[in-house]
């Protein structure tokens, strides 16, 4: 294929190259290939690579291909023929903008990436999207597609997706965001994609509202799916059947879906009890849909983030029967319904808990103390807006947790007579973060760092940084901070490569590129033409501008003068500040 081809060129110009050589010359032994002293590096080159790059077998090739960025296998797709055939071959994951004006690229695009399995198709949302003739398209090239993602593609309808679920049966992941097919189409991909193992949805525009909504699956999807993802549904509940008939179901995740869950929570938790990893994140649920989830024995991950209904009683159920449970994450959203009985019964009941992340709930010492020892493989600990949690409870996990690796204490009233506690406990501690507790100083986690070389702290006491007493105006208009839009875009990228290599010429350091010595007292607002001399560059401002306002910069290469058209006096001054931002401005010279 294009490997020999690639070869046969590379020896040609071999051949060529040979045929000029003198007969006399020195020559000079280099292992592997003998090369003479007066072969150019073209010579050299082309020995290189024909002996080592045009030998290398395709497969080769395309597997360091699979170690580069996307933007490094299009550049490389650029060296030759042979390589654009190999790269395009053994891509497997593509990103499309899929807007409408993709339906005539998709025949050439798809026969140079014919082997793509992973496919994104995302729409800006001020945009058109594809149709259901683009999908037909590509699910008639792609028929080994296992993952697809749809994000804001509106112009889908039903029909396109069941087109998409008959030819691509292979799909194994599907994740749409605010597309605006409806059940139908879901149905189509639940009936025809057998190996379907994830699915997430968010915001699936096109289901009917209320009652009259057409329940989804469970198709033959439901044997296989072990992850479901639902957010931001208005009636996500019409997924139930297909919840409750995927028998195999390991990680569910509810986000924002509205309607009362606790009724189906109890008819899932009844017939799907294998279920390992379960979000529920500000969603009407109560004690009813936690005691229900308890039957799930094997539950090891539990995220309960902003659902105000769910109380102590909730969390003791779930802590007595759910003993295999690894990482616990509440949002009590400050309404204190979990406080110390419901965290007590984790103690006693989930000795393997790894990852305990609190926030808005007040724990005190008591559960906090029985969580430290009962605990043993307690990892991570996140303490986040607690009321109650202060430098004796503090002193208590620095004392009793012995496994804790990584500590996150925000909004909580400690302060360094708590915080130095962690200098002689928690022995296998490797990272604490404290944000936003105002008593924590810097002097704090200062000394925390020299008594604890290898801990890595991170101190944020969410108060603005003072600006030094000697930093004046000007210098903060040196900066940038006060430069016009259309400088900071337009100059910036224009003047910084030249000015860059200005500098290099007259011997100046990249540090002086941002220096100068130019204020705004020091420029005339009453002067209607000027120049700027900068190293080996001339600036020229001009007065008046043609255009209503803003500034406009041209570069002259012949002359090596840069123009700066400016609409009125006082942009004079910013555009000195500007440009002596990007310069290291030599001298400034002003005439009328």
């Amino acid at each position: 294929m294009g490997q020999s081809a690639s070869t046969a060129a590379v020896g040609s110009r071999r051949d060529s190259n040979h045929s000029h050589r003198s007969n006399h010359r020195t020559t000079a032994v280099i292992a592997p290939m003998h090369v003479k002293e007066k072969d150019t590096f073209q010579d050299i080159l082309d020995e290189v690579v024909s002996d080592y790059i045009s030998n290398l077998p395709d497969e080769c090739l395309a597997c360091i291909f699979q170690f580069l960025g996307s933007g490094d296998r299009k550049r490389c797709s650029l060296v030759c023929h042979r390589w654009l055939v190999i790269e395009g071959q053994s891509r497997h994951r593509l990103s499309l903008n899929a807007q409408t004006d993709l339906l005539p690229m998709i025949p050439s695009l798809f026969s140079r990436f014919d082997a793509v399995t992973k496919l994104a198709l995302k729409c800006d949302r001020r945009s058109v999207s594809i149709g259901d003739d683009a999908l037909k398209h590509i699910s008639l090239r792609c028929r080994n597609l296992t993952r697809l993602k749809l994000r804001a593609c509106r112009e889908l309808t039903d029909v396109g997706m069941a087109i998409f679920a008959k030819n691509c049966k292979a799909l194994k992941k599907l994740s749409c965001g605010s597309c605006t097919f409806g059940t139908k189409g879901m149905n189509a991909v639940l009936d025809n994609c057998s190996s379907l193992e994830e699915l997430s949805v968010k915001r699936l525009r096109g289901i009917t509202d209320g009652a009259a909504a057409e329940p989804i699956g469970p198709g033959v999807a439901a044997s296989s799916l072990k992850t479901i993802c639902l957010k931001e549904l208005y009636n996500g509940q019409c997924f139930g059947p297909l919840i409750i008939g995927s028998k195999n179901l390991r990680t569910l995740k509810l986000y924002r879906c509205s309607g009362d869950w606790d009724k189906l929570l109890e008819l899932i938790a009844d017939q799907v009890t294998g279920m390992v990893e379960v979000h529920l994140e500000r969603l009407q649920v109560s004690d009813i849909g936690l005691a229900a989830l308890s039957n799930c024995w094997n539950l090891e991950i539990l995220h309960l983030v902003k659902t105000p209904e769910c109380t102590n009683v909730g969390l003791t159920s779930i802590a007595e029967h759910c003993k295999l449970l690894r990482k616990l994450h509440i949002d009590g959203w400050k309404t204190n319904r979990i406080r110390d009985e419901g965290l007590i019964a984790v103690a006693k009941h989930c000795p393997n808990l790894q990852e305990l992340v609190l926030i808005g709930v007040n724990p005190t010492r008591k559960s906090l103390e029985l969580l430290a020892t009962n605990c043993h493989s307690l990892e991570r600990l996140a303490l986040c807006g607690s009321e109650t949690v202060g430098d004796v409870e503090i002193s208590c996990i620095a004392a009793k947790c012995i496994a804790l690796k990584k500590l996150c204490i925000k909004s909580c009233p400690v302060s360094d007579n708590g915080m130095e506690a962690l200098a002689g406990g928690c022995p296998n501690l490797v990272k604490v973060k404290v944000k936003k507790c105002r008593a924590v100083t810097c002097e704090w986690a200062d000394w925390l760092r020299a008594s604890r070389g290898s801990l890595a702290v991170n101190l944020d006491t969410g108060e603005p940084e003072p600006q030094d007493a000697s930093a004046s105006d000007s210098s903060a208009q040196d900066n940038g901070m006060d430069m016009p839009q259309v400088v900071a875009q337009v100059g910036a990228a224009n003047i910084a490569s030249s000015s860059t290599d200005v500098a290099k010429a007259n011997g100046l350091s990249a540090k002086g590129l941002a220096t100068g010595n130019q204020t705004e007292e020091n420029v005339p607002r009453n002067l209607s033409r000027g120049t700027l001399t900068l190293a080996s560059v001339t600036i020229e401002i001009r007065y008046p501008l043609s255009l209503d306002s803003g500034m406009l910069i041209s570069w002259n290469l012949d002359s090596s003068i840069l123009v700066l058209d400016v609409s009125t006096e006082t942009l004079i001054a910013k555009a000195v500040r500007a440009l002596t931002w990007c310069f290291s401005i030599l001298s400034v010279t002003f005439f009328s």
